[in-house]
């Protein structure tokens, strides 16, 4: 049996892949590089590719602005 807290980590870090892969595909369907899209978003790019690498845990602001940046829904982030 997996320990809950080895669980939560594990959930925790497929959330992290899941929300990355989402938003690599929206910025890939926008025709933005990274550099792009971090400068409309106002983050750094080596930030945005942490983000959709799933290695950075970023908040829900920083999230909602990267997706206002590309004119889509945050609620696509979390698509299966």
């Amino acid at each position: 049996m997996v320990p809950r807290a080895v669980q939560r980590r594990y959930a925790r870090m497929d959330v992290r892949t899941r929300v990355g892969r989402n938003l690599q595909k929206l910025r890939r369907d926008s025709g933005l590089t990274q550099e792009e899209l971090a400068h409309k978003a106002e983050v750094h790019q080596t930030y945005l590719s942490g983000v959709e690498r799933g290695k950075r845990n970023a908040s829900i602001l920083v999230l909602e602005r990267i997706v206002g940046a590309l004119g889509a829904d945050i609620a696509r982030l979390f698509d299966d």
